[in-house]
């Protein structure tokens, strides 16, 4: 009789266990997030605790709908096929209900690819290329950050301000860097017609010759330079081209730069002058910037970097799209992410219909050697819904969702 009682108790207890197995699954929102933490810590460990303030804070009142955000995250060794087999294994293994993340732009071209193939939810995060919005573009990716077609937009004005006719470029020789200069190029020229583009350099990511590279450049003598490289290959171009006397007499137009991902590393080596984008994140007023500074300081004892901005804004945008829809079903959410509007550290931010880019700026301004340390001055906020191509441009690049 006794075993018949622990019998019927375990059959009772197995019972049970599957019937309730559902509703503690159906209690969490599960976020996958792919990205390149091994190979870019500078900036994906910053993102990575904005991304765990946003979802503390949101736990802390709530969840969303009812249910707690729970991020289950890989790491796609900066490898298109790992990223893609990261996805596979995080949608049919974990049961993941959406996509996000990604911080190189050919990372994530092949994670929009395989949004649209599996007609599954995926943001964007980082990645800068403009074919995830345009030739790439799906019904089912949305991207975060202002794109290498905006940041570049927000520069040329500067850049034609100099009045300089020769100009030289390096880049890092991948999706991002051609795209953003390509882009640089086209807007220049139709500011400056008399532009000419006498040097350019393109090293592979990671393996700049940056000895070669400054010399290369100083030897067309250009009268400018626009820089796209970054991390480490920024620190070791600097380097040399200050050896060298490269950005003697030279403006430079700079993308990223400002950052302090990337402008803290070049220390006391840090040029003046450089026109940059960026993130002054020690200068900024705002009443939203205020709330998340003090949080993300009380939190991590640290100062915010821009992939914290990032990071944090990507979770709240998450988390906004599916209280919209009310649902984490991708067909949903694909619908309601269209003109979603949150308010971010930057401030309001809203993902256009027309091509699922958010309106997400950035700081425009000069970097600064001040005693020893990289600083941005004489910096403003440029709101990215400034600095979008028109809806009949888009509807040429953009591919039918």
């Amino acid at each position: 009789m006794k075993s018949f009682r622990n019998l019927t108790h375990t059959a009772v207890a197995v019972v049970l266990a599957v019937g309730l197995a559902p509703v503690f699954a159906q209690s969490v929102i599960k976020i996958g997030e792919i990205n390149s933490y091994k190979a870019q810590p500078a900036f994906l460990e910053p993102y990575k605790k904005g991304m765990d303030l946003a979802v503390d804070e949101i736990n802390a009142a709530g969840g969303v709908n009812g249910k707690k955000l729970q991020l289950f995250i890989r790491d796609d060794n900066a490898n298109p096929g790992d990223a893609v087999r990261a996805a596979e294994e995080l949608v049919s293994r974990e049961q993941v209900d959406l996509l996000s993340g990604t911080f190189l732009s050919h990372i994530g071209l092949a994670v929009t690819d395989f949004s649209k193939q599996k007609k599954f939810f995926f943001l964007a995060g980082e990645p800068l290329t403009d074919k995830i919005v345009w030739q790439g573009g799906n019904k089912y990716t949305y991207r975060l950050r202002a794109s290498t077609y905006m940041q570049s937009a927000m520069l040329v004005p500067e850049a034609a301000k100099l009045k300089k006719k020769r100009w030289a470029v390096v880049y890092p020789n991948y999706e991002y860097g051609q795209s953003a200069v390509a882009t640089f190029k086209q807007l220049l020229k139709a500011a400056q017609p008399d532009v000419e583009f006498v040097a350019e350099q393109a090293p592979a990511l990671g393996k700049v010759d940056a000895g070669a590279v400054a010399q290369a450049l100083a030897d067309a003598k250009p009268d400018a330079i626009f820089n796209v490289l970054f991390g480490a290959d920024l620190t070791k171009f600097v380097r040399e081209g200050n050896t060298r006397g490269l950005f003697q007499g030279r403006e430079v137009v700079s993308l990223l730069t400002g950052e302090p991902e990337y402008l803290d590393p070049l220390k006391d080596e840090t040029p003046n002058g450089w026109i940059v984008t960026g993130y002054p994140w020690n200068g900024i007023n705002t009443p939203e910037h205020k709330a998340f500074l003090s949080a993300y300081q009380a939190k991590f004892n640290d100062y915010p970097r821009l992939g914290s901005v990032v990071g944090y804004t990507m979770i709240q945008a998450l988390a906004a799209g599916i209280k919209k829809a009310g649902s984490t079903d991708s067909e949903k959410l694909a619908v309601a992410f269209r003109e979603l509007s949150l308010t971010s550290p930057f401030g309001k931010v809203t993902f256009r219909g027309q091509d699922h880019q958010s309106t997400m700026g950035a700081f425009v301004g000069r970097i600064k050697n001040e005693n020893g340390k990289g600083v941005m001055v004489d910096y403003r906020y440029l709101d990215g819904a400034n600095f979008q191509p028109s809806n009949e441009e888009v509807k040429k690049l953009r591919a039918a969702d």
